[in-house]
């Protein structure tokens, strides 16, 4: 199996398990025979996999027969309901509309298409100084460390204001918060280093408010967001602006390495990339599971009655992989486009940064291919370093030379 033994797989949660770029073997089973399977979630729950592209979709576009703000939140079971109020606050995710919406109203403005364009020198800017490092390490070199997490990760830091010289201790602490080989006490602890790392970003942005996102919210809604609130959607701005959009870039360039035909039309074709980057996500589909969905009243999915009460985890690999959704839905094809896949979820919490992370990476693969057309992997016969046992998959090192 690429890159994990079947050890490995045994010990996943079934919606977790990889053969490489693929879901295994065992997940597309479920998603054609059944449909539906009864999970362990990597907390310990037990749930429904939904696994079929309709099927997830309708999940994703029901709040109210599936509801996130129902669901309970992982490291609180032994806190008061003031505690988990305070950890909640501000995770768009876990809330339902009224209070999801009036959170994203806030947000939706600094993640449109145009204001993105703004910000497209600056991260042009961001990516040539990334590949020219790539290219000072000499080769082999690590694509990881050097380009696929620096670009995101000063990108976010800029955008938030979050200083980039602590760009090692965010790192780590998201790392141990996605990693489900460690002790749920473990990664707990990593959830409130966040939390107090974020605490004292949102102190400094109340007391003098910057021209980033932070100093924006405190300036022209600090009326209507507590500081927990601040806290929160801080931290999440900041884990998946970095971690999902880092990982696309270095798995997408795993995958086209691997897949030199493919490559060599996004890197002589410009327009090809915007097609290619959408394939990339629906073929990768790096976010394994969204967050469970608690069922408000007994369902029905594929012929599967759901009671309620019951917790419901929509598969992304699968549903993109679902030939009821696309054609050949295994084979990687960068010049069909495959607009509608659920890569970024789908429903009202579709991915609020979905804009910023496609402008990245219409600029990043080309940008990469331009400078280095010959570029190859420096170890071809080694099976892919990949992120097991990441709630984000990818991979923890790639290198490359040219």
């Amino acid at each position: 199996m690429g890159g994990q033994t079947m050890a490995e797989a045994l010990e996943l949660p079934l919606q977790m398990r990889r053969d490489g770029f693929d879901p295994a073997e065992e997940l597309a089973r479920a998603r054609d025979d059944d449909g539906v399977v009864r999970v362990m979630t990597p907390f310990g729950w037990e749930a429904y996999l939904v696994c079929r592209f309709e099927d997830v979709r309708e999940v994703l576009s029901d709040h109210v027969r599936f509801s996130s703000a129902r669901t309970p939140f992982p490291g609180t079971e032994e806190m008061s309901e003031d505690e988990r109020a305070k950890v909640r606050a501000g995770g768009l995710v876990g809330f339902d509309p009224p209070e999801h919406t009036r959170l994203r109203r806030m947000l939706t403005p600094e993640f449109t298409v145009r204001r993105m364009r703004r910000l497209e020198p600056r991260i042009v800017e961001i990516v040539e100084a990334a590949l020219d490092d790539l290219q000072a390490a000499g080769k082999p070199a690590d694509l990881v460390s050097h380009f696929a997490l620096p670009v995101p990760s000063l990108v976010i830091c800029e955008l938030l204001g979050v200083p980039y010289a602590d760009r090692a201790t965010f790192q780590d602490f998201s790392a141990r918060q996605l990693d489900v080989s460690l002790p749920a006490q473990e990664r707990a602890a990593a959830q409130r280093e966040n939390r107090a790392y974020m605490a004292d970003l949102v102190a400094r942005a109340q007391a003098a408010p910057g021209e980033d996102m932070l100093g924006m919210l405190v300036r022209e809604h600090g009326d209507d967001l507590s500081t927990d609130e601040l806290i929160g959607i801080a931290g999440l701005l900041l884990l998946a602006g970095h971690e999902t959009t880092a990982n696309m870039l270095a798995l997408g360039t795993l995958a086209l390495l691997r897949h030199p035909d493919q490559l060599a039309l996004i890197r002589d074709d410009p327009a090809r990339v915007d097609p290619a980057v959408e394939e990339l996500l629906r073929w990768l589909s790096i976010v394994v599971s969204l967050p469970p969905r608690t069922t408000t009243t007994e369902v029905e999915i594929a012929g599967h009655t759901i009671p309620e009460g019951s917790l419901v985890v929509p598969s992304l690999p699968a549903a993109n992989r679902d030939a009821a959704f696309i054609d050949h839905p295994d084979a990687l094809d960068v010049t069909r486009g495959a607009l509608g896949h659920v890569a970024f979820g789908h429903g009202i919490h579709h991915c609020l940064g979905a804009p910023l992370a496609r402008l990245e990476m219409r600029i990043a693969f080309p940008a990469l291919l331009k400078r280095f057309p010959k570029i190859a992997l420096a170890d071809p016969d080694e099976p892919g370093d990949f992120r097991v046992f990441s709630s984000v998959y990818g991979v923890h090192s790639l290198r490359v030379t040219w």
